[in-house]
């Protein structure tokens, strides 16, 4: 299946001048996967076929990640990604969509609301956001608890750092944000790293992450876009994830309000991977409430 997933691909190019890979297939209502870091669309292949019986899915690989372009000298960062996203929406025709976001994923998809709610009243989005569901990820930049080769990677020495991300640090590090009952397979490491490495991937490595300095620079904007929120939000969230588990749960009830969240107990920071027979039995819940 992973040999398939960039056969049934296609690609956007954005700025004309990166190709930027995405799948789209289904039927039904618009819905936009954003993927985590550090991999790709890929993550979400154990509940597409599910999701495409209901949707018609749309899940782009952002600028630096999976198949798509990873420029040495571009400047990375969530606006951009966010400017991605709605150019590959627009493109694409999507006048409304819904969104199901992870990780890094959840920050673009909070900047994606905040515009959305800044344009709401001259009515100038270019697409309507129907609905927003997170997966884990640093919605809060004070109850994120990034690991150590994170801290490495965005401090001034994160260059020196990326010749040796190889594929054990990625499955030790991997190991300890998956529940200990759900870990990722040895062929699901081999996908994630070759997703990674692909396009010369390992020199961009440290600019990607600097998204953790623009979720503090930016904090009250997303955060903002989360507490305002004129549309429904759910959480679904694993427990045990030591980045953004059950305490980034605990957080988002106290500050959202009305706040919609499903704790996951035995699992860890990929709930769509770890476990996505209940990530999907959770999101369309969320769907079918709000419909």
């Amino acid at each position: 299946m992973f040999a398939d997933w960039k056969e049934k691909g296609d690609f956007f190019r954005y700025k004309q001048a990166h190709n930027i890979f995405f799948r789209r297939e289904g039927n039904g209502s618009a819905l936009l996967l954003l993927h985590g870091f550090p991999t790709a669309s890929w993550d979400w292949n154990k509940i597409w076929p599910a999701l495409c019986d209901r949707f018609e899915v749309i899940a782009p690989d952002f600028i630096g990640f999976g198949f798509s372009d990873k420029p040495a000298s571009y400047s990375y960062s969530i606006l951009d990604q966010a400017d991605l996203i709605e150019a590959i929406i627009q493109a694409q025709g999507f006048s409304e969509v819904h969104i199901l976001a992870h990780d890094y994923g959840d920050t673009v998809a909070q900047e994606l609301l905040a515009r959305y709610i800044e344009r709401r009243e001259s009515k100038k989005s270019p697409f309507e956001i129907l609905s927003v569901c997170f997966l884990n990820g640093g919605l809060f930049p004070e109850s994120h608890q990034p690991r150590a080769i994170q801290k490495l990677l965005v401090s001034p020495f994160g260059s020196l750092l990326t010749p040796f991300l190889n594929k054990n640090m990625l499955r030790r590090n991997f190991s300890k944000i998956f529940g200990p009952d759900t870990q990722a397979t040895s062929k699901e490491i081999d996908e994630f790293y070759a997703l990674i490495e692909y396009n010369n991937g390992q020199p961009v490595f440290h600019k990607l992450i600097r998204y953790m300095k623009e979720r503090k620079q930016y904090r009250d904007r997303w955060v903002g876009a989360l507490l305002e929120s004129p549309i429904p939000m759910r959480l679904i969230d694993g427990a045990l994830d030591p980045v953004s588990g059950r305490h980034l749960a605990e957080r988002y009830i106290e500050l959202v309000p009305e706040s919609d969240v499903i704790i996951l107990d035995a699992i860890g920071h990929y709930p769509q991977t770890e476990a996505p027979e209940k990530t999907l039995l959770h999101f369309f819940e969320f769907i079918e409430k709000n419909t």
